[in-house]
C-alpha cells in the first residue's frame, strides 16, 4: 500500500473512532426535561459530630421486666416513659420488656409471682403489696423538692360546686380500687363524715387512670372526681386540654409519693445496679433531660415509714367498713 493510501486510511479510522466515542457519550447521558431547573451546586461542608444512636441490647441480653401501673392511660404511659425505658436499657445493657396492665392489682399480682423485676406503682398498691408479700421500695421520685403528692378533688370548671360537701347526691369518678389519691383518700374523708361512697354520692364509677378521670370531669360525664396531683399537674403543664376545663375544689394532706419498687426475687446485685442508676440519673445529661420531661427532678431513698399515714387511713376505712 502506498504512503498516501496508508495516511488516508489512518485518518479515516481516527474519524470513525471519534464518532463512536461521541455517540456513546450521548447515549449514556439521561435526557433532561426542556424546562428543567438547573441542578444545585453542592458545596462541601465541614463534618458535623453526630452522637451515635443507642446500641440495641446484644442478642441474648438479660431481660429486665418493668411495669408501670396505669396511673395514666396506657397510651400516655408509654409516651411518657418510653425514653426512660430506652435509657435504662442503654445504661444496663439489658433488654427492657415494658409491661402494662389496666388495674393496679394486676401489676401487684405480677410482682407477687416474680414475673417482674421492677415496677412504678401507686402508693396504695405499694401499701397492699408490701404488707401482703413484701414488695420493696427501691427509690422514689422527687418533685418540687419533695417526695410527697396530694389528692385533688376536681369538678367541671363551670360547676357551681365549691366544696367537697356540695358533691352530696352527685356522680363521682374513682380511679382504681387500690388507688390512694383516686379512691382511699376520698373514702377516708367520707368515713370521717360518717358516710360511705354509696350513702354520699348518687353513683360512682371507676376510670382506671387519672387522666381518664380528668377527662370525664372536663366532659361533664361526672360531677366530680378524685385524682393524683402529679398527674393533674403534669397534664396541666404538658397538655391542658382537659385540666383547663376542670377546677380543683380541695387538696388533701401530703402523702408518700408513688415509689419505684422491686420484686422479692430480684437479685441483690440487680437491685444495687438499678438503685445506683436511678439515684444518679439526674447527673447524666441525657438522664436529666428525660426526667425533666416527666417532671421528675431526681430519685431519692425513702423509708417505708413515709407511707404510714396512708396505712392509717386504710385501717380506719377498713374498720369502719367492718373489714
Amino acid at each position: 500500500m502506498s504512503p498516501v493510501k496508508k495516511t488516508i486510511r489512518s485518518l479515516f479510522l481516527l474519524l470513525l473512532l471519534a464518532i463512536l466515542v461521541l455517540v456513546s457519550g450521548n447515549c449514556s447521558r439521561k435526557e433532561e426535561p426542556r424546562n428543567a431547573a438547573p441542578k444545585p451546586v453542592v458545596v462541601p461542608v465541614s463534618p458535623v459530630s453526630v452522637p451515635p444512636a443507642p446500641a440495641a441490647p446484644a442478642a441474648g441480653a438479660k431481660k429486665l421486666r418493668v411495669a408501670i401501673a396505669a396511673m395514666i392511660s396506657p397510651k400516655e404511659t408509654f409516651a411518657s416513659y418510653q425514653d426512660l425505658m430506652n435509657w435504662i436499657s442503654k445504661k444496663t445493657g439489658m433488654e427492657v420488656v415494658f409491661v402494662q396492665r389496666k388495674k393496679y392489682e394486676e401489676v401487684n399480682a405480677l410482682l407477687k409471682d416474680d414475673q417482674l423485676e421492677l415496677a412504678f406503682v401507686c402508693t396504695g398498691a405499694y401499701i397492699e403489696g408490701h404488707d401482703d408479700f413484701g414488695m420493696e421500695i427501691l427509690v422514689a421520685p422527687v418533685t418540687q423538692g419533695r417526695t410527697v403528692y396530694y389528692s385533688y378533688t376536681i369538678v367541671p370548671a363551670d360547676s357551681p360546686v365549691k366544696s367537697f360537701d356540695e358533691l352530696k347526691g352527685k356522680t363521682f369518678a374513682f380511679t382504681d380500687p387500690m388507688s390512694n389519691t383516686g379512691k382511699l383518700a376520698p373514702t377516708y374523708r367520707l368515713a370521717q363524715m360518717k358516710q360511705t361512697p354509696e350513702s354520699f354520692f348518687k353513683s360512682t364509677s371507676y376510670t382506671y387512670s387519672h387522666d381518664k378521670s380528668i377527662e370525664s370531669v372536663a366532659r361533664n360525664l361526672v360531677d366530680g372526681a378524685a385524682v393524683d396531683s402529679l398527674v393533674w399537674d403534669y397534664l396541666d403543664r404538658k397538655n391542658p386540654e382537659f385540666t383547663s376545663r376542670t377546677r380543683i375544689i380541695s387538696k388533701s394532706d401530703p402523702y408518700g409519693i408513688p415509689p419505684v419498687v422491686v420484686a422479692r426475687a430480684t437479685s441483690p446485685e440487680l437491685k444495687k445496679t438499678l438503685r445506683d442508676l436511678f439515684l444518679h440519673a439526674h447527673e447524666d445529661p441525657e438522664g436529666k433531660t428525660i426526667l425533666s420531661r416527666i417532671m421528675i427532678e431526681k430519685f431519692a431513698l425513702v423509708d417505708d415509714r413515709s407511707y404510714d399515714s396512708v396505712r392509717s387511713m386504710k385501717k380506719w376505712v377498713d374498720r369502719n367498713a367492718g373489714k
